[in-house]
């Protein structure tokens, strides 16, 4: 009897030794309590992150198939509509800088200046400015029309400005130029083609070759025998060779062409521009989609053809470091015109200015060197300007 009670004792500690100690299955199931989450909060706290990555993923992946489609479809949009090309040539709709009235000349500095307008065809007004040499800048102040156009014929030479695309007659660089040449003893007259401006009329580049037409037999009309030099900058050079070479057609040639980092024509600069070069230029077929539009939108400006029948003395300036119109264009402009039959009577000069001046695309108005650069090409004016 004690024997079994005995056992019965040993058998009821070793079950409450077994409920006290935990075994292996107790453990695991201890363990897997102690690494369960929080069930509701803890599943949307991982939800939002991954949610978020999501969404942005979707929303970055959606503007990047949305730039490819629109990197596809410009050129086909260019290519079904050349306007969109000669805008973008041209660049008349971007009016810097803003905000300034061209009646008034006077409020860019220019106290001295006239502005006219002129009408080169029916519906179509030019706005042009006339800024005499400084020496007749007394004599200037509260003169009307009239004077200023009889001023013309005042023995000093006339210097007629073709500016280029975008801006107005009234952007900065250019009436910095217009400064540095009346102090030299010019007269100086710069206009906006139709569509720039304030001038009226829709752009194209037979207009604005007529347009610098009638402006320059205006000019002659009241200059007398005083020297007319025409000074094109950019895309002005396409202007003022075509020009040139129709006044050379009709035996009436200027006594001298300047042009300012000009190209050699709109096709080739159109494929050297920074923007090509930089978005459009290695897209299959560029030539066909955004080259030939311009051509089919009548837009040629085609200095290197131009050369070949010009028959005056030509001055090219060039910066090494312009980044819109660049310098071995403007280089190749120069050989080509050099070795033309029609300038072996006459002076080409091409003067480079280097990259450390930091005069690039419209700054060379502030070459120490260009009156010099100016006189022993010209000619030393009787009339310069004495301070």
């Amino acid at each position: 009897m004690r024997k079994r009670n005995e056992s019965v004792t040993v058998e009821h500690e070793r079950a409450a030794a077994a409920a006290a100690v935990p075994g292996p299955l107790d453990k695991g199931c201890s363990l897997r309590r102690s690494l369960r989450l929080p069930s509701s909060a803890a599943a949307e706290g991982m939800k939002r992150p991954l949610g978020r990555r999501y969404g942005l993923w979707f929303r970055l992946r959606k503007l990047l198939l949305w730039l490819v489609g629109l990197y596809i479809a410009i050129p086909f949009l260019v290519k079904l509509c050349p306007a969109i090309q000669a805008k973008l040539v041209f660049l008349n709709f971007v009016r810097v800088p803003y905000f300034i009235d061209l009646k008034r000349p006077q409020d860019q500095g220019l106290n001295h200046t006239c502005n006219y307008y002129l009408q080169p065809e029916e519906d179509v007004t030019i706005g042009v400015w006339h800024t005499v040499p400084a020496a007749l800048w007394k004599n200037a102040r509260g003169k009307d029309q009239l004077w200023f156009e009889e001023a013309l014929g005042s023995s000093h030479p006339v210097i007629l400005y073709l500016h280029g695309n975008a801006g107005t007659r009234g952007g900065d660089h250019r009436v910095e130029l217009y400064k540095v040449l009346s102090s030299l003893g010019y007269h100086v007259v710069t206009f906006d083609y139709r569509g720039w401006g304030d001038s009226i009329g829709s752009p194209s580049e037979r207009g604005m070759t007529y347009d610098a037409l009638h402006v320059f037999d205006w000019i002659k009309a009241r200059s007398g025998d005083n020297p007319v030099y025409i000074w094109g900058h950019s895309l002005g050079t396409g202007v003022a060779t075509n020009l040139v070479r129709r006044l050379c057609e009709r035996e009436t040639p200027p006594d001298a062409l300047i042009l300012e980092s000009p190209f050699t024509n709109i096709r080739e600069e159109a494929r050297s521009h920074p923007f090509s070069v930089a978005s459009t230029r290695y897209f299959p077929g560029f030539d066909w989609f955004f080259l030939d539009p311009i051509t089919t939108s009548g837009i040629k400006f085609a200095n290197d053809e131009n050369v070949k029948y010009i028959s005056c003395s030509l001055l090219i300036l060039h910066a090494e470091d312009d980044p819109v119109v660049p310098f071995h264009l403007g280089k190749k402009l120069y050989n080509i015109a050099a070795t033309s039959r029609s300038f072996r009577d006459y002076k080409v000069q091409f003067v480079p200015f280097h990259t450390d001046l930091g005069y690039r695309h419209k700054y060379i108005y502030r070459s120490p060197e260009l009156p010099r650069i100016l006189r022993e090409f010209l000619g030393k004016s009787e009339h310069e300007h004495h301070h």
